[in-house]
């Protein structure tokens, strides 16, 4: 295990922080870097994004992280669908 992971999973223990929903890491101004993302990929972009998240995580699980990245993939699953809900939503809105 690298440095950085000893010390994020030290972190975790004394202070309860939460990896998967709100890594502290990607987190560093007023907007959350898959905010950012989202914005500069646009709908379709971001969605191939998660898709490919949610692969990576469930293609490594066994092998690095075990049921942290398979909630990693979890999330990034619950992603496109609040993001599919908000377009149908914004659609249905027109």
């Amino acid at each position: 295990m690298g440095t950085h992971e000893a010390y994020m999973r030290k972190r975790i223990k004394e202070e309860q922080i939460d990896l998967v929903n709100h890594p502290p890491h990607y987190n560093q101004g007023s907007i959350e870097c898959i905010d950012a993302i989202e914005a500069a990929l646009g709908t379709e972009g971001f969605l191939a994004y998660c898709r490919g998240n949610m692969i990576k995580y469930l293609w490594r699980a066994e092998h690095k992280n075990g049921a942290e990245d398979l909630h990693k993939a979890r999330w990034y699953a619950d992603r496109i669908v609040q993001t599919l809900r908000k377009v149908a939503s914004n659609a249905e809105t027109r």
